[in-house]
């Protein structure tokens, strides 16, 4: 039985990659996040209720910054891509860090009205 998504997800034009903390590979890219969760867009299946330890390089920073986070996969299914995999992640106690992201990928991505004095 689906699960009914409870927050809104926000698509990604530009992805984002994202890395096994433990080994710096590249796991894939994040395809649409909440505050609670993220699609990741990998190569390769990922294991439906593993824990992962993950980390995010954001760019254009000077010196590198990176969001680590850990999150449990809750599904894993083939991406409408030819040899690419789309998998949910839940998070587990989101860091402050990976919150302000959202927040400003949801205000930078988000349709604002004209100002009505132009």
């Amino acid at each position: 039985m689906p699960m009914q998504r409870h927050i809104e997800r926000h698509q990604l034009p530009y992805y984002l990659k994202v890395y096994n903390r433990i080994t710096d590979k590249p796991m894939g890219y994040i395809g649409n996040v909440s505050y609670d969760g993220l699609l990741l867009v990998s190569e390769l299946p990922m294991l439906i209720a593993g824990r992962f330890d993950m980390r995010i390089k954001l760019p254009g920073q000077i010196t590198q910054c990176f969001i680590d986070f850990t999150a449990t996969c809750k599904w894993s299914r083939e991406d409408v891509t030819p040899g690419y995999f789309d998998s949910g992640f839940s998070l587990i106690a989101p860091p402050v860090e990976y919150t302000e992201m959202v927040e400003a990928l949801r205000v930078y991505f988000s349709f604002h009205p004209l100002s009505a004095s132009a």
